[in-house]
């Protein structure tokens, strides 16, 4: 009994200390995703890291050679190669085309697909078969239509462009980011009909006994009901966006023409791979790691704002 005539707690006994604090079954079952993540991302990231500080070769197993520190050597050549300075301003091209456009189509394709329509399960599988296509199959389909002798200009007739669409330094990377548009648009369609699911159908019915139309619907109740998935479709595509590499790699021969269409990660393979300059990659990898990063927080702070 305290001093003020109210009974003091308890204390509480050794099982119920035990079931307040957090569940340890619960570190047990994350363990291997962070073990995996340590493993596969960490690590190498470090790894590369200190590599960018360094003069450093590839050698046979077992070699010993000296890899002597270099400073800021290594980032000092990434920012005055020329071919890099391109490669990031045609990744700039690249988002400032897919991002919008997968946002976009994916949410208006996922509110037609949301509703009742026939057929409804034919068109959503339809829409996500490019993603789970091998590239190379959908490469060759894109070569055949926007090649020099392609469909697409056999029906333009005189109004084909001169050069062609995919080696013509200002149309190249244009389609090749319509193409990453329409490949990834059935799994950015997916994110974007799970988040349909938790808009409530009041809130449309609503709006429709206000006057709304379907456009006014639309953009006051799906567009804010979505803002969260579209934050990840937004982040999503940038970061892929930005690891950029099989898509001119394989439909321009390798970022042609003159550097038109390479990317940045296109140049670290070409530059640690192809030139034995592992170090100049490195370097290279961890300036496009702090742009994407930096970039998508830019993204998410834009999508998220005036959100509750």
């Amino acid at each position: 009994m305290s001093t003020t005539g109210i009974p003091a707690p308890k204390s509480a006994s050794p099982r119920t200390r035990w079931r307040l604090r957090p569940p340890r079954i619960g570190a047990l079952f994350v363990s291997p995703y962070v073990l995996f993540v340590t493993a596969v991302f960490a690590v190498p990231l470090g790894y590369t890291i200190w590599i960018s500080f360094h003069r450093f070769y590839f050698t046979a197993p077992g070699t010993d050679i000296d890899t002597p520190w270099v400073g800021l050597r290594n980032y000092q050549d990434v920012f005055t190669d020329p071919v890099v300075q391109r490669s990031f301003l045609n990744i700039a091209i690249f988002l400032v085309i897919n991002v919008p456009l997968t946002v976009v189509l994916a949410l208006v394709l996922a509110s037609a697909l949301n509703a009742k329509l026939p057929f409804r399960s034919f068109f959503r599988a339809a829409y996500y078969l490019p993603y789970v296509t091998a590239s190379v199959a959908l490469v060759a389909v894109w070569q055949y239509i926007f090649g020099a002798d392609g469909l697409l200009n056999t029906v333009l007739g005189d109004l084909a462009p001169d050069p062609s669409w995919l080696v013509n330094s200002t149309l190249a990377m244009p389609v090749i980011a319509v193409f990453v548009t329409w490949k990834q648009l059935g799994f950015f369609v997916m994110l974007y009909l799970a988040a349909l699911q938790s808009v409530p159908r009041e809130l449309y019915e609503s709006a429709s006994i206000d006057g709304a139309g379907r456009v006014r619907s639309f953009m006051s109740v799906t567009v804010p009901g979505v803002r969260h998935a579209t934050t990840l479709v937004t982040v999503f595509a940038i970061i892929t966006g930005a690891n950029l590499f099989s898509e001119p790699y394989l439909l321009t021969g390798g970022g042609g023409p003159d550097h038109a269409s390479s990317s940045p990660v296109l140049v670290m393979y070409q530059k640690g791979i192809e030139q034995a300059h592992p170090d100049f990659a490195a370097a290279l990898g961890v300036v496009l790691v702090v742009f994407v990063v930096v970039l998508a927080l830019v993204a998410r702070k834009f999508t998220e704002k005036g959100a509750e």
